[in-house]
């Protein structure tokens, strides 16, 4: 079987594992503990956050707070930065393609809390215009959203002049960078956002944990209360092991380069589905990540290639895993300018560490036998 759904979510690397076993078996202790058991797993945690501070190019500790996932923290994000904001503005922008996480989380604001939403317009690849941004922001703006490299697509947007634009205008920036890692640049002190979500089940780490950076200064309001724990920003017993885990991960995929190469056999594959008649780029070729794929499949419904591709032997998907089990167009593919009955003819193809030339060779051969 060949996996190409590295964008829905990734193997656990061994190193990863062997990281994390310790806090599986012997060093359980609960981190709040003042026992040898509690301080094995405190000194893990820090010792782990020390590591994230480094890798990120962050300042301080109070910057990284360990999550539950990357849904989990851009909720922490949208939520956390308007309510602390209210008083100073009800406003909040994020472009049409971000990904549910973001988009529920605004539209919950919205419905719920009289928040008033802008969702900008891509181009026809895939881009947001920072100009379109900066003609939204107005005296109530308190949020913007921006993700970084689109989960369905591969678009990788600006996010050094959106966050410049922000700063200059006195808004919060938040981009949702859980594709980035790998691929694109996640140093905080050259992008410079206020908030940033990561995600250990896109970085070859443990599902389950996911990262926000929260700018130095920045006070955002709690989502989850309890017992105080990462600096009273998220009540509960603290996953030792996954979050050793997810440093590991990140650790690893930000010193070993395999960005070139999943390139290489990505264009080898795009450049034979664009020899199939019909079959179309969905996105931005230049400007977009380097292992991803997204076609236009005239006539043939994704999910129904989906799952002919299953039976053939290559897993793939038909966009954003986080709406699996969804019949509806993608919003992503509906905001590019595409009708709904063209946004569910649509075949997303994402490479990783793992993919093999020859597992590109098998693929290219599937792939004619089902549009011989």
């Amino acid at each position: 079987m060949i996996y190409l759904d590295y964008a829905a979510a990734t193997p656990m690397d061994p190193r990863v594992l062997e990281a994390m076993l310790p806090y599986l078996q012997d060093d359980f202790g609960n981190a709040s503990s003042i026992h040898q058991f509690g301080q094995k797993s405190r000194k893990a945690i820090d010792e782990a956050r020390s590591k994230c501070i480094e890798l990120l190019g962050a300042y301080g500790a109070h910057e990284i707070i360990f999550t539950g996932s990357g849904t989990e923290s851009c909720n922490m994000a949208i939520m956390g930065a308007a309510f602390a904001r209210k008083e100073k503005g009800n406003h909040i922008i994020i472009s049409e393609i971000e990904h549910p996480a973001v988009r529920e989380a605004a539209y919950y604001l919205r419905d719920n809390f009289d928040f008033e939403l802008t969702e900008i317009a891509p181009n026809s690849e895939g881009l947001i215009s920072t100009a379109d941004i900066e003609a939204a922001i107005k005296k109530e703006t308190i949020l913007v959203s921006v993700i970084y490299a689109n989960n369905e697509i591969g678009t990788v947007q600006p996010i050094k002049d959106i966050a410049a634009l922000a700063r200059e205008r006195g808004v919060l920036f938040h981009t949702d960078a859980c594709q980035a890692p790998g691929y694109e640049n996640i140093n905080v002190s050259e992008l410079q956002p206020d908030l940033m979500t990561l995600n250990g089940s896109k970085i070859y780490g443990p599902k389950g944990i996911g990262l926000l950076y929260i700018r130095e200064g920045l006070q955002i309001t709690p989502h989850i209360h309890g017992g105080g724990q990462e600096f009273r920003m998220r009540g509960g017993t603290e996953n030792t092991a996954a979050i050793v885990g997810f440093t590991k991960a990140l650790e690893l995929i930000l010193t070993e380069n395999h960005s070139e190469k999943i390139a290489k056999l990505r264009d080898k594959l795009l450049d034979e589905l664009l020899k199939v008649p019909g079959l179309t780029l969905n996105g931005s070729r230049e400007n977009r990540l380097a292992n991803n794929i997204n076609v236009h499949t005239p006539g043939l419904l994704g999910e129904t290639l989906v799952m002919r591709l299953d039976i053939a032997g290559l897993a793939a998907s038909s966009g954003s895993a986080c709406a699996s089990g969804k019949t509806d167009a993608s919003h992503v593919l509906l905001a590019l300018g595409q009708s709904p009955e063209q946004a569910q003819q649509s075949l997303r193809l994402t490479l990783g560490h793992s993919t093999t030339e020859k597992e590109i060779t098998e693929a290219v051969r599937i792939f004619q036998g089902i549009f011989a």
